[in-house]
């Protein structure tokens, strides 16, 4: 019977690719909006009921902050003891991936999944570690806060003030096969500090005067829940995919984002993921090196965020015809849709008699929408 939807074959390539993840551990993440609203604590909860189940769960890392609640919702849960590692005459426990491979659960807890991990451990970030546990078929739970996620790092300074250096990306996110939301209000959360259920006695007040003022914690809030909105979209759609049902057709945007060596230039390329997560879109990063002026350092830093976010890196050499005319061609070739830039860095008297690259753009790309992005 036919009812309307169209189906297709799935290709070698996409049936490889299915079996390769039928391989993997399933990643589970427990997120909220800031530390303190129990995600620890639920997924503690929530081991125990598996347990109970006959399942063989175990901790790999937990971080407790000497939490009572979370302390005691331990119990009995086999905890695998922590690597040590040295280095410049201090110790440091990390994640202990050999020993939790080797013992090989059904699952295994991993808190603080933003975490960098000592000089002289075998990966740089736990995700990492996570990572290569998944790959050994090991299934893995995992809690983070929604302000260590790569995309959002502009949105959360901008909000708090406050510069998160311990990020994860958000391809992580898309590997997840289920994403549990902890969500509390931000009265209750600001309640249970006042309480000392979150920090100690000398830390409460300096933590309700900054980072969990009201303001910050709704705003967190609605980044959590509307983030994972998003990525629940595309999991259904991913999974009509997978089911061989054809998308209608339509317009496929393509996000191009223009960066120099001004400072904005990793917020612009941040700015166009989340456009382009949001659309489903293929991202563009373009960059058009004028004579005389090169910065191997951040072209470097703007290809890893190309890499990170799945988006093509373009470099040009600045060639005798304007800039703007250059933007343009890229536009044509790669079928771009939507453009994001930064203020032009010219005084207004020189957009006068030289004209404005963002204008000159606007009027040959008749069909391009064009976001410029403040450098405030």
């Amino acid at each position: 019977m036919d009812n309307g939807r169209k189906y297709k074959r799935m290709s070698p390539e996409e049936i490889l690719k299915k079996i390769e993840k039928m391989k993997k551990g399933r990643l589970k993440i427990y997120i909220g909006a800031a530390p303190g609203v129990g995600k620890t604590f639920h997924m503690l909860r929530d081991a125990h009921d598996l347990k109970a189940k006959g399942v063989d769960i175990v901790i790999g890392l937990v971080e407790t902050h000497g939490r009572a609640d979370t302390e005691a919702e331990i119990k009995d849960l086999e905890i695998i003891p922590k690597k040590t590692i040295h280095y410049k005459g201090r110790e440091f426990q990390e994640l202990d991936v050999e020993a939790i491979i080797k013992r090989n659960p059904d699952v295994v807890i991993i808190d603080e999944l933003p975490h960098t991990n000592a000089p002289g451990s075998k990966n740089k970030k736990r995700y990492q570690d996570v990572q290569e546990i998944l790959q050994a078929g090991i299934h893995v739970w995992t809690a983070m806060n929604i302000q260590h996620l790569e995309s959002v790092r502009d949105i959360v300074q901008q909000v708090t003030g406050i510069q998160v250096n311990e990020r994860v990306p958000d391809s992580i996110l898309k590997e997840a096969d289920e994403i549990k939301v902890i969500d509390v209000s931000p009265e209750t959360l600001r309640e249970r500090i006042k309480e000392g259920k979150v920090y100690s006695k000398e830390k409460i007040q300096q933590a309700l005067n900054n980072f969990f003022r009201k303001g910050n914690l709704v705003a967190l809030r609605e980044l959590a829940l509307r983030e994972v909105a998003d990525d629940i979209d595309l999991r259904l759609e991913k999974e009509r995919t997978e089911l061989g049902i054809e998308e209608p057709s339509g317009i496929h945007e393509k996000i191009l984002v223009c960066v120099n060596y001004r400072p904005n230039a990793e917020k612009l390329i941040r700015r166009g993921w989340r456009i382009a997560d949001r659309l489903n879109a293929d991202l563009y990063i373009l960059h058009i090196k004028q004579s005389g002026h090169q910065d191997e350092k951040a072209i470097n830093e703007w290809k890893n965020l190309a890499e990170q976010f799945g988006a093509t890196f373009i470099i040009q050499e600045a060639k005798s015809r304007k800039v703007a005319q250059q933007i343009v061609e890229v536009c044509r070739q790669y079928k771009i849709t939507q453009i994001v830039m930064g203020m032009s860095a010219r005084t207004r008297w020189e957009e006068i008699w030289k004209g404005s690259i963002i204008n000159a753009i606007m009027r040959k790309l008749k069909y391009v929408d064009v976001l410029i992005v403040s450098d405030r």
